[in-house]
């Protein structure tokens, strides 16, 4: 395959029982992805077409078979993997063969990452639990692309508004789980990937408020030591490498301070302590970013929403939302190579 000088995105369609296949077509359809960009979509062009029909939009792109060349230059390009009759599966609920359709799918746009041919991978909605009729172990698409590339490092999960980041430590962990959890080097970890994944999407400096994990941040210790013992110290260490880092602020007003404006993301200590005020904030402009592997990896935060499938009421906002941070990231990340 020909090394291409532009940006490069590789895109799988989500689920085909869900909105995914609207979200592809919406997508491809587009006139605001940027000129010198590369868009590579994998897919099946029948599911790609009831997708454009139900959503009423006319996708652009250069078809190409599995296996074909992919051309270098700037454009859009779907890659036909033939690989579902969406005739034959249900819509709004699991199967097998929507469930084999995404995995390959979403395989395919993590081979072109690990290969270095697309400078981030991004996928409409997958359904977890659809996912592992195929492939019974998946948990997330952190582990899964995790097994995909063997990397061993860590990685995190990021909910991104337009002007709001959201990162945390813990993330799929029963709560009587997470107080053990956080540690100083798992904080630390999450931190600093959050600095240099913030930087990467185009913030020269962002500002990082740590949540605490307890009610009143602890209360002086009344309520737990977990701020007093780590989140006081990981924030002076974090300043001292040069990361705008404050708090533990209480986790109810830390969103207020965020929102107003005194920072860019919030550093959450669990799953909902965060997700819930994302999607509150913002529920349908959401997007989900996870960082630490070799490529960024992006999608809307809402889900497959199998409730709404091909009635033609998708709400493309956090798609494309999530295509624009993966074509920002791509660039930065396709400069810092030539460079």
């Amino acid at each position: 395959m020909p090394v291409s000088t532009c940006p490069t995105v590789a895109l799988a369609t989500g689920c085909p029982a869900g909105i995914g296949a609207e979200l592809a077509a919406y997508v491809l359809s587009s006139s605001d992805l940027p000129a010198n960009g590369r868009l590579i979509v994998f897919g099946d062009t029948r599911v790609l077409e009831k997708g454009a029909k139900a959503l009423g939009v006319v996708p652009r792109a250069h078809i190409l078979t599995k296996g074909e060349t992919i051309p270098s230059a700037a454009g859009s390009y779907f890659v036909d993997l033939a690989n579902l009759d969406p005739a034959t599966i249900p819509v709004g609920t699991y199967s097998e063969g929507a469930s084999a359709f995404a995995v390959e799918t979403f395989s395919a746009a993590i081979d072109l990452g690990i290969s270095g041919e697309a400078d981030a991978v991004a996928w409409t909605p997958f359904n977890k639990a659809c996912m592992r009729l195929t492939h019974p172990g998946y948990e997330d698409e952190i582990v899964f692309t995790a097994e995909k590339t063997g990397y061993k490092g860590a990685a995190s999960e990021f909910n991104i508004l337009p002007n709001l980041w959201n990162a945390r430590v813990t993330s799929h962990v029963p709560i009587s789980r997470v107080a053990a959890l956080i540690t100083f080097d798992a904080v630390m970890r999450s931190l600093r990937l959050t600095h240099q994944a913030m930087r990467e999407s185009g913030f020269a400096n962002p500002r990082i408020a740590l949540a605490a994990l307890n009610p009143h941040a602890g209360d002086g210790g009344n309520f737990g030591r977990e701020e007093i013992d780590v989140l006081e110290p990981v924030a002076v260490a974090a300043r001292k490498e040069g990361i705008l880092c404050d708090g533990p602020f209480p986790s109810d007003t830390v969103f207020v301070r965020a929102q107003r404006g005194d920072y860019d993301a919030v550093l959450t200590m669990y799953h909902d302590q965060g997700q819930i005020a994302m999607k509150l904030i913002g529920f349908e402009a959401g997007v989900t970013l996870l960082g630490g592997f070799a490529f960024p990896l992006v999608t809307a935060a809402h889900g497959s929403a199998y409730d709404i499938a091909y009635k033609g009421v998708a709400n493309p906002g956090a798609m494309m939302n999530a295509m624009a941070i993966a074509f920002r990231m791509a660039d930065a990340r396709k400069k810092a190579k030539a460079a």
